[in-house]
């Protein structure tokens, strides 16, 4: 048994949120004393897990999700923990102090979570003066997650100012920028998955893009579908099209979804915890079809971050299947720990091998069409 199959159940009798302060608070401390132990104890590495995406170097497919660091203070500590690239924020334009609480909780019968954290985060100066100090002192490739600044009062043009700014400040810092048009754990909502949001924020980020001379790769993240056997979604094509017209170089599937399909907790649970996003477990299936879907419709022209319900080897290697080139973790790690992200890369390897395939990119895509 693992340690963390003794430290969990300590955990897990705080609310989600402060065991997830006491969990990165230790994990501060390691980086902050060195991260010798972390790296002999979890390191794993295997040249048939790496990919070169974007011009950048990926040594292994499995990263964090955005929401697990969300203010870039513990990006050193992922990578000796073995993450193949980290995804920091949600970050906006203006520091945000998020909902009230309680705001994140457990359905452990599910493996999922249900937050409704609020975009909680720093703003993106500090963020990005963060950044700044961390450059040149990590080598997997570090991706920057933003959204809108959650405000009933910043919409419409307002709301596509506030996302150029988050990006003029963080994107010169960044491997790769999400631009996070679907989170639902804020008060004002959706408001760029319709196409001609869409199209204007996406004319503004690519504008702001060329005056800053950069070429970083920027990627959409996208909402769960709402059944996993979707086979067409005129919202989605709708996105893909905008997207594709403006050279966008990937997708992101998916978000949390705020329905509460495919769970076993009880009505009187469920609304007791209230609104929110849910994650894990019951999303593997959507993610996964929203992974093929995206896949299909582009050709595979654009890689695809798929994350949702990632939490073994197998479910990775699903969504590579499906068409991802990369996987993401997030309420996966809440429930099986640190040491999740080997044993994911060393059964990559043996389900690789069990199939004949001598590279990760070799696997991408292999079931879309099926």
């Amino acid at each position: 048994m693992s340690v963390y199959s003794y430290v969990r159940p300590l955990l897990f009798r705080l609310d989600a949120e402060r065991a997830h302060k006491i969990s990165t608070g230790a994990a501060r401390v390691a980086q902050a004393l060195g991260l010798g132990l972390v790296e002999s104890t979890f390191e794993y590495g295997d040249a048939a897990l790496g990919q070169s995406l974007w011009g950048r170097s990926f040594p292994n497919p499995v990263g964090l999700a955005a929401g697990f660091d969300k203010n870039a203070t513990l990006v050193r500590f992922w990578e000796k923990l073995g993450f193949g690239f980290v995804e920091v924020g949600s970050v906006t334009a203006e520091p945000s102090a998020g909902n009230p609480r309680p705001r994140a909780f457990r359905l452990p019968e599910d493996r999922a979570l249900i937050n409704r954290m609020g975009l909680n985060n720093d703003g993106a100066e500090r963020v990005a003066r963060r950044l700044r100090k961390l450059k040149g002192r990590h080598t997997v490739p570090l991706g920057v997650n933003i959204a809108k600044t959650p405000s009933d009062q910043i919409l419409g043009a307002a709301a596509v100012a506030d996302f150029r700014a988050s990006f003029r400040q963080l994107a010169p810092l960044a491997d790769y920028v999400t631009v996070n048009i679907s989170c639902p754990n804020t008060e004002d909502g959706k408001t760029f998955e319709e196409p001609d949001g869409l199209d204007a924020l996406l004319s503004a980020l690519f504008a702001e893009r060329s005056g800053l001379g950069l070429n970083v790769p920027v990627l959409v993240k996208l909402a769960p579908p709402v059944s996993p056997s979707t086979v067409y979604d005129s919202q989605v094509e709708d996105v893909i099209a905008v997207a594709m017209t403006h050279g966008v170089q990937g997708f992101i599937a998916s978000n949390t979804a705020p329905d509460r399909q495919h769970l076993t907790a009880s009505e009187d649970e469920l609304d007791r915890i209230g609104r929110g996003g849910l994650s894990g477990a019951p999303l593997r299936r959507r993610s996964t079809q929203l992974v093929r879907y995206l896949y299909t419709r582009t050709g595979g022209e654009v890689p695809i971050i798929g994350v949702g319900g990632v939490a073994s080897a197998q479910s990775a290697y699903a969504k590579l299947r499906a068409g991802a080139s990369l996987v993401q973790l997030y309420t996966g790690l809440v429930y099986e720990g640190p040491g999740l992200v080997r044993r994911i890369k060393e059964g990559l390897v043996r389900l690789m091998e069990r199939d004949g395939y001598a590279s990760v990119g070799q696997v991408v895509g292999v079931d879309a069409h099926r």
